[in-house]
């Protein structure tokens, strides 16, 4: 759609205290406020059960909500139904109908609004051009692959020109290497729309590759929501922390001192940047993430200043360009990721490094329920 496409302004999506609640009275969806700023890309990133999908389809117009409001272009729409917001969906399952074509399936939300043939054509054309997928104008779905039929679901959901874009795990069903190449298409498609994207998924990788934004859900609340360097970097609770990307964590008392917060955990005495946060006295985690966690021989110069715990290399996993070292200190296991060319200690009695800056120090009040911990095993 490059070059004739005439973009529509993008939207702006406003959740205020919005709850959903189903038959148990439980909320799936607690009282969440949220802000989306037009023409994003933001990731709603949680695992099975956290509410993220529930959201979506509130936005939507699917489900229903308990209580609140949301806001498109500030005007309410929370009681207006789905084919009336004027919203483009793509599924997990694609959603095609098996009987029309490709260039039929693509038309059809506009032969639903009424657009003449002539624009219809003209628009599919563009609409395929834009998903590369030129030439497929007469094949039926089943006769492309699953990563041709995703692209289709995106050509139909894009063809009318909706500002606000809605994505549900659209690449779940597919295998890595085609999830990763239709990551940066879809980036690239809305680069070239400027419409605003609301995506949902519980891959921490695929979240951290495509978003501009991403809010990080847990048990029907947003714990935390920021750009994706941010969120990895400086994670506001341990579950941000352990559930986007691995981390170390130790738990302890914490106290200041200048520009440092000490940690006393069963470890010992360990230093992190100093945070207003957490306040003297209180239950502290020290967050610390593998790529910063250095394993050397215990007879090895260390930086002046950096924490150092005594363990023993338990594993060491091979990961092409990298090597993962599982150390115990002190019955607590730590992870180490280092670069293949500059593996230390591989076995034995060692010494874990980590400087004081690459240490983050958060309340420790909020941890991974089981059903998180299962889902960052997995994934």
């Amino acid at each position: 759609m490059a070059g004739g496409h005439e973009h529509s302004a993008a939207a702006q999506v406003e959740l205020r205290s919005v709850t959903k609640r189903f038959g148990d009275g439980r909320p799936a969806v607690d009282a969440i406020d949220l802000s989306i700023r037009p023409g994003e890309f933001l990731t709603m990133l949680g695992p099975s059960g956290s509410g993220k999908t529930t959201t979506l389809n509130m936005i939507a117009g699917f489900l229903s909500i308990t209580s609140g409001s949301i806001e498109l272009d500030g005007r309410d729409i929370s009681g207006t139904p789905p084919h009336k917001r004027d919203i483009g969906m793509v599924f997990q399952s694609y959603a095609l109908f098996p009987h029309m074509t490709v260039a039929q399936n693509i038309a059809y939300p506009l032969r639903q609004r009424k657009v003449d043939k002539a624009e219809i054509r003209r628009r599919v054309d563009e609409a395929l051009a834009m998903v590369h997928l030129e030439g497929y104008a007469d094949r039926l779905p089943r006769q492309l692959s699953g990563g041709q039929q995703q692209r289709v679901a995106v050509a139909r959901a894009i063809v009318f020109r909706p500002r606000l874009l809605l994505m549900d795990e659209p690449l779940g069903a597919l295998d890595r290497k085609l999830r990763e190449f239709l990551q940066l298409e879809i980036r690239r498609i809305h680069r070239e729309l400027g419409v605003t994207i609301v995506y949902v998924t519980h891959d921490q990788e695929e979240a951290l590759v495509m978003s501009d934004r991403i809010a990080v859900f847990n048990d029907g609340r947003i714990e935390q929501i920021d750009a994706p360097d941010a969120l990895y970097d400086r994670p506001n609770t341990q579950y941000v922390a352990q559930f986007l990307g691995d981390s170390n964590v130790w738990r302890g008392t914490v106290r200041h001192d200048g520009t440092t917060s000490i940690v006393d955990t069963p470890g010992g005495l360990l230093r992190g940047v100093r945070t207003e946060a957490v306040a003297e006295g209180a239950q502290a985690c020290m967050v610390v993430r593998p790529e910063r966690t250095g394993v050397v021989d215990v007879d090895a110069p260390v930086p002046e200043g950096a924490n150092v715990l005594d363990g023993v290399v338990k594993e060491v996993v091979y990961l092409g360009a990298q090597r993962r070292l599982i150390v115990d200190v002190a019955g607590h296991e730590v992870i180490a990721t280092v670069p293949a060319g500059r593996v230390g200690a591989t076995s034995g009695a060692v010494r874990v490094v980590f400087g004081v800056d690459d240490a983050r120090v958060i309340d420790a009040g909020n941890t991974l329920t089981m059903s998180s911990a299962e889902t960052i095993l997995q994934t």
